[in-house]
């Protein structure tokens, strides 16, 4: 195995996510024989130890791979349902007009990350179930260096996770937040990992973990009840994609926000990006436009589609982002209402020596997400159920049984023969499609490899994790005359720091016919591990 940000020779088989740790937890199970698929749930599991406040068994996920056996094309919803009692006549019982973003009321749907490891396993998994959570439960018992990353979201979340966390938080050793670098250990994270290899996946839903949790969240006030957990299910869903310069650009459908990359895409293959130049200042309004007409349109309809009508056959076609085309001005900025969505997640990319690839995303949704940690379990529990409005009228209305609308988003671009030839995703909730689209041009439009198009300097419009805006926030790198380009357009230009955290950590696998090349995003702490 080796191990590195950057890599001179071309591998055969590839791990890159934002922690160098889970990264080489993936890549050992790849050189033992595990395929794509055993290394992305062991990649998962390591993570939800060695960076528990983005991401954890207490969150969603979802996958988008191909399996070289069968030239299939799949993608598993791992996303939690609300439960029975969480409906809106619940929130008005408590006289609450809006879902709170942390505690026991925040944690109202199910966590469905583990059962769709399971899931995966149980379909394409390779090594024995065991075998993958191994790594995480070493790192768990035996201790690992906090990040710096860590330590910084721990202290800023100190006083919810003193308030749901209970007095043996173990992300709060002796009351206090660790300092980066600081060997620490997740003793019931480790407990928790073993049960959960010994008794399997469904022992979170239906076993001894599932009765912890349940316990736990009925002493704050909590409103999921067992049989919300034992009914749990995770679903397997056909991809959406569109064409793009020749490639096949691959998503997942709603309750996801994939298909606003779609859109995005239809909208700029009327364009000649070569003639506009990347970098330039309209390459950047281009882009930031096309972002707004299809965020206006997953505003508009995105929510779980089995309580909704979505005209996503619509949505995603050609002749519709011809129209949509239509209403972009390259000379003047759009406007519209600020948004209200936000997140932290985990994105993983792998390629196995046999082709087959993962595109897999987890999160909490906030930063610990509800902030209620079961002390004898060890993980936080998602909040993701605080995306829900309590407008009856709204698309994501909160409805027991339904899934919330979902910024997680897993991409895979298949080549002219159907084959996977990137593999491509990041954290960074409203940041999430915007990012995507920037590696996209980058690599199919001008040819950048993927460490490169991760590298260039990057831009997020709307709210990212902070309150709800309609700016453009641009790192610094963008040059001083592109900046004053783009506000003379009636961009509301917010200037931040050159590698900015609100841009989120992408990574990238390109498939190329005498290797792979990766891409890992400095902003992070992760690397590329490859054999």
């Amino acid at each position: 195995m080796s191990f590195s940000t950057s890599h001179p020779q071309q591998p055969t088989a590839m791990v890159v996510c934002p922690h160098y740790l889970a990264s080489t937890a993936g890549s050992n199970v790849l050189s033992q024989g595990g395929n794509a698929v055993d290394a992305a749930i062991a990649v998962q599991a390591a993570l939800a130890v060695v960076y528990p406040h983005m991401t954890g068994l207490g969150g969603d996920a979802f996958w988008l791979g191909y399996h070289t056996g069968s030239g299939q094309l799949y993608g598993l919803n791992g996303s939690g349902r609300a439960g029975a009692g969480c409906d809106r006549a619940a929130f008005a019982r408590l006289g609450l007009g809006t879902i709170p973003q942390r505690g026991p009321q925040a944690a109202i749907t199910v966590p469905g990350g583990v059962s769709s490891w399971g899931e995966a396993h149980q379909r394409f998994g390779h090594l024995p179930w065991a075998d993958l959570l191994q790594p995480a439960i070493e790192l768990a018992e035996q201790g690992y260096p906090i990040s710096a990353s860590q330590s910084h979201w721990t202290r800023v979340n100190q006083g919810h996770l003193e308030a749901y966390g209970g007095a043996n938080n173990p992300f709060l050793p002796g009351g206090t937040v660790p300092e980066a670098g600081v060997q620490v250990t997740n003793r019931p994270l480790g407990k928790t990992l073993r049960r959960l290899a010994t008794a399997g996946p469904q022992d979170f839903y239906q076993g001894e973990i599932a009765a912890s949790l349940i316990a736990y969240l009925d002493s704050l006030g909590g409103l999921l009840s067992p049989d919300d957990f034992a009914r749990h299910t995770t679903t397997w869903v056909d991809p959406i994609s569109t064409t793009y310069r020749g490639y096949q650009v691959c998503q997942l459908p709603p309750n996801t926000q994939g298909f606003t990359v779609l859109q995005m895409l239809n909208v700029l293959e009327g364009f000649n990006l070569h003639t506009i130049g990347h970098g330039t200042a309209d390459y950047y309004h281009l882009l930031v436009e096309a972002t707004k007409l299809a965020f206006a349109d997953r505003d508009r309809w995105l929510g779980d589609p089995d309580f909704s009508d979505i005209p996503l056959t619509e949505l995603i076609s050609k002749s519709y982002g011809d129209r949509r085309r239509a209403q972009l001005s390259m000379a003047v900025a759009q406007h519209y209402p600020a948004l209200e969505v936000g997140g932290d997640t985990t994105y993983t990319a792998v390629v196995d020596g046999e082709g087959n690839a993962v595109s897999i995303i987890q999160s909490n949704y906030f930063d610990f997400g509800s902030a209620v940690v079961p002390p004898d379990l060890g993980f936080p529990l998602q909040n993701r159920g605080a995306l829900f409005s309590l407008s009856p009228d709204h698309p994501n209305t909160l409805e027991p049984g339904k899934r919330p609308f979902h910024t997680l988003m897993p991409g895979l671009v298949l080549d002219s023969q159907s084959r996977p030839y990137l593999v491509l995703g990041t954290m960074g909730g409203e940041g999430q499609p915007q990012t995507q689209l920037a590696l996209l041009t980058r690599m199919l439009d001008f040819g950048f490899d993927p460490q490169t198009a991760i590298d260039l300097p990057r831009w997020v419009w709307g709210r990212t994790w902070g309150e709800a805006t309609t700016e453009l926030a641009v790192e610094s790198r963008i040059p001083v005359d592109v900046q004053q380009a783009l506000a003379g357009r009636g961009h509301q230009l917010k200037v931040v720091p050159a590698w900015a955290d609100q841009m989120g950590h992408a990574h990238a696998i390109q498939i190329n016919a005498d290797g792979l090349r990766g891409g890992c995003d400095p902003r992070s702490d992760g690397a590329i591990a490859h054999l």
